[in-house]
């Protein structure tokens, strides 16, 4: 057999093993309590183990420059004391249940989550609500979590992919919340404090705007009248947050840093579908013919028969506006020119050049398999639960997706990549010169 036809046939026997466990997969109810408060509940015999994850729309989607990253400080400071508990005594409460609690706020929702032996699924639903509903947000651990963040921050800034990341996409987006990290900015983190943190709580954990999932061993008619009880009293505001404007097209260019750093890094990116799109299937499957794994066209051209990337990939998120697509490099400073060429030489290949059959099915192997098993653990079926049920999508977003991933075409990718892979923004580090 030869290697492509080995290939093909892996590629279609991980499609295969990908799809499965979508039609296996725990039925979910779905209830919407009087206050407009969501509850999702999977249950799933497979452990003795439950997961929660309660999200609320909001993120550094939703933020201003002068606000960029309150929502993150304002979860993770949630879990360092609420009611009469302090950060400590909150996490041995966790651990005394077998699980965990933690709190952190990405781009598109804010999520508290936490874990525990199923036994104690009615203890964790108490420790999560009392933590949503009544945090502390204590002057001295505002003031802890903020060092942590802003290091975090450095640590971005201080660190080559991560930089240029976050380079490309404030180009990409041109001053849209999406062009910033979830994060914020030092500016805007130093300057948040206790008063705009407590009324940023009042804002987003409004119920209307609550997702509660549960997955694991957990009985889904009790866990919605024990969620109905702790969160009876949050009353629904009746105004809804506005959304930020529609985002402006990518100016295109290329902007080159210079730091010191062991490899040079390339990154070429580009503005997509959103994942309510009809192309958002199509476009993420242009993504991994791309870069998506070992047999991607990058690696395959650049690495394996030039020798001109140390790593490389294709990088996308879900996002409900327009989501990015960006192809990235590690190369040495030397190779750094013939490296951007080549990243651009192959973009606009794949405008020209059709998708075989054989690639497109290890493509659609490759992002069905990274759903299906992003999805093993409770804890993350109840993220993918709760997220796409909170940004609009429905919670079974991802069977869809998985379905519509099956039937793109060869003339589909071709026609994203007509599309999308337009007027490239590249963005180019290197080491400074010896």
């Amino acid at each position: 057999m030869s290697g492509v036809t080995a290939r093909a046939v892996a590629a279609f026997a991980v499609l295969q093993l990908a799809v499965a466990p979508a039609s296996a997969a725990p039925s979910v109810s779905r209830r919407v309590l009087e206050n407009g408060l969501t509850v999702l509940v999977s249950e799933n015999p497979a452990a003795p183990v439950v997961a929660v994850s309660l999200q609320v729309r909001a993120g550094s989607r939703f933020e201003t420059p002068e606000r960029a990253g309150i929502t993150n400080l304002l979860l993770r400071t949630m879990v360092r004391g609420a009611g009469k508990r302090s950060a400590l005594q909150l996490a041995e409460a966790a651990e005394e249940l077998g699980g965990s609690l933690e709190a952190s706020a990405e781009v598109e929702t804010a999520e508290l989550r936490g874990r525990a032996l199923a036994r104690h699924w009615e203890a964790l639903l108490d420790l999560v609500a009392e933590v949503a509903l009544h945090p502390t947000l204590a002057a001295e651990e505002i003031e802890r979590e903020r060092r942590l963040v802003l290091s975090q921050i450095q640590t971005r800034a201080d660190t080559p992919l991560p930089l240029s990341l976050d380079n490309m996409l404030r180009d990409l987006y041109s001053g849209h919340p999406y062009g910033w990290h979830s994060l914020g900015t030092r500016e805007s983190v130093e300057r948040l404090g206790r008063p705009a943190l407590l009324a940023h709580h009042g804002e987003v954990f409004r119920p209307e705007h609550v997702v509660l999932a549960v997955s694991g061993q957990a009985p889904r008619e009790r866990v919605v009248k024990v969620v109905e009880r702790l969160f009876a009293r949050l009353p629904r505001s009746g105004t809804e947050t506005a959304e930020p404007p529609p985002v402006a097209a990518p100016r295109g260019g290329r902007r080159v840093l210079e730091r010191p750093a062991q490899q040079a890094q390339v990154l070429v990116g580009y503005l997509g579908p959103g994942l309510g799109d009809p192309d958002y299937p199509a476009a993420r499957v242009l993504g991994a013919v791309l870069g998506g794994g070992m047999a991607g066209r990058l690696f395959v051209e650049l690495r394996d028969k030039r020798g001109l990337a140390y790593s490389l990939g294709a990088l996308t998120a879900y996002r409900t506006g327009p989501a990015f697509l960006v192809a990235y490099l590690g190369t040495a400073r030397q190779n750094a020119a013939a490296a951007e060429a080549a990243v651009l030489e192959e973009l606009e290949r794949i405008r020209s050049m059709p998708v075989s059959v054989e690639e497109l099915a290890r493509a659609k192997a490759y992002v069905l398999g990274n759903l299906a098993l992003d999805r093993r653990t409770n804890a993350r079926q109840a993220w993918y639960l709760a997220f796409f049920e909170a940004v609009g999508a429905g919670w079974a977003f991802p069977e869809r997706y998985a379905k519509a991933l099956e039937a793109v075409t060869p003339a589909d990718v071709a026609a994203a990549a007509q599309r999308y892979l337009v007027r490239p923004t590249i963005v180019v580090l290197v080491p400074p010169e010896r």
